[in-house]
């Protein structure tokens, strides 16, 4: 019997860089299946049709990266429009798909979905972020009607959706609550990096730009992520090592970027900081080869508190100490490979780097610890096996299996 043939949608990062999206996509598309991925087209991956790794990829013109209210609005319609003709495209002149599968941000392509479950298509949620929480994070509001809406095209997503891929417990929890999915149809695979795309590396000097110490960050940049934390944090390392004691380096792009910039440049701090913008696995592989810490300055808030960063796992998987913030999914997943400072106390986080980066001993315990703690519990092997056993049984047949529930149905 074939392998159901499969569409990605991702709106909010190109393929490849979206690693999460690309490690499944090249994993399904080894394992036999035929896969397409639609992304938005940004930086060097700009080419509107291309195929990578035997994977057929159709890139989208972004148009704008919106940041307030009106922006993502502007942004959201635009990527909507174009999701739905590029399925079509897919559908007449591509290969084909037989099981959609839509990554969030944002929600609201489940008229798309719709239809096509319709037209006997299984559709898959792998549910990236919590949009809801997301909202309150960047634009500090609890309440709204923008909020409201963000849960109500949760809640039809999640209604719409055969199957729901959870990156971890409390997203999946997420899922079988306020999502009603039944606890069969959530599985949960966990962010995790393929040894095969990552090499550890001889260091390189030259990289810390004459410092003595060398710390990396890699992740998006935008208002939550907490870069003006460890903007704010090298302010204090300076007046404690020295000048030319530490350099950082920032491995991300996002809506934040440019401001992140200019907020280190009037803190008088940037001459510490390489600035690289987005970059692929070679580089990320040749800095983290090179670091001494590696840290994740996210400060908490439930969105933070339930979310699993992708680089926690890659910081582990280098080896490197990371210096984080106490949050629920950070600890789940560097569990004694991190040292954790209390959310909120900023002070704390800029005097724990610096006491780790004057003890090479406690550096060399974290980081052993977490790669033992990788290699043991959550390496991409486990996810992949997790991954390779859902999608092998989709298809038509799901169809017969899943109603599609209504979200205003209250929970017995």
């Amino acid at each position: 019997m074939a392998l159901p043939s499969i569409l990605i949608f991702v709106e909010n990062q190109p393929v490849p860089y979206d690693r999460r999206v690309w490690q499944h996509a090249t994993t399904l598309q080894r394992a036999g299946h035929a896969v397409t991925v639609i992304s938005p087209a940004a930086r060097q991956w700009t080419k509107p049709h291309e195929v990578l790794e035997d994977v057929d990829i159709r890139r989208y013109s972004q148009g704008i990266e919106g940041e307030g209210k009106l922006g993502l609005i502007a942004e959201y319609v635009w990527s909507f429009l174009c999701f739905l003709w590029l399925t079509l495209v897919v559908a007449v002149r591509g290969r084909g798909f037989d099981v959609i599968v839509l990554c969030n941000p944002p929600e609201i392509y489940w008229p798309i979905a719709g239809f096509w479950r319709l037209m006997g298509k299984t559709i898959v949620f792998d549910h990236h972020d919590l949009s809801p929480e997301m909202y309150t994070a960047k634009f500090d509001r609890d309440d709204g009607a923008f909020l409201a809406i963000l849960r109500w095209m949760e809640r039809l997503t999640f209604a719409v959706a055969h199957k729901v891929i959870s990156t971890n417990e409390s997203y999946a929890e997420i899922a079988r609550g306020r999502g009603r999915k039944k606890p069969e149809d959530v599985v949960v695979v966990r962010n995790a990096p393929d040894p095969n795309r990552f090499s550890i590396l001889p260091p390189e000097p030259d990289l810390r730009h004459g410092a003595s110490f060398m710390v990396a960050f890699l992740g998006e940049i935008g208002e939550q992520d907490g870069v003006d934390v460890l903007i704010r944090s090298l302010i204090r390392v300076r007046q404690q090592m020295g000048p030319r004691a530490v350099h950082c380096v920032l491995m991300g792009g996002g809506p934040a970027f440019e401001r992140i910039r200019a907020y280190a440049a009037t803190e008088e701090v940037d001459d510490m900081i390489t600035f690289t913008g987005r970059v692929g696995n070679d580089t990320i592989s040749r800095v983290l080869s090179s670091a001494d810490l590696a840290v994740d300055p996210n400060p908490y808030t439930p969105y933070a508190d339930k979310s699993t960063a992708t680089k926690i796992m890659e910081y582990m998987h280098f080896g490197l100490p990371i210096l984080a913030f106490d949050l629920t999914e950070t600890r789940r997943s560097a569990g004694p490979g991190a040292e954790y400072v209390p959310h909120g106390d900023e002070r704390a986080f800029a005097d724990t780097m610096v006491a780790l980066l004057q003890d090479p001993g406690r550096r060399e315990e974290l980081g052993r610890s977490g790669r033992e703690r990788l290699e043991r519990d959550i390496a991409w092997r486990h996810s992949r096996d997790r991954l390779l056993a859902l999608f092998a049984t989709l298809g038509p047949k799901v169809q017969a299996d899943s109603k599609v529930e209504n979200p205003s149905r209250k929970q017995a």
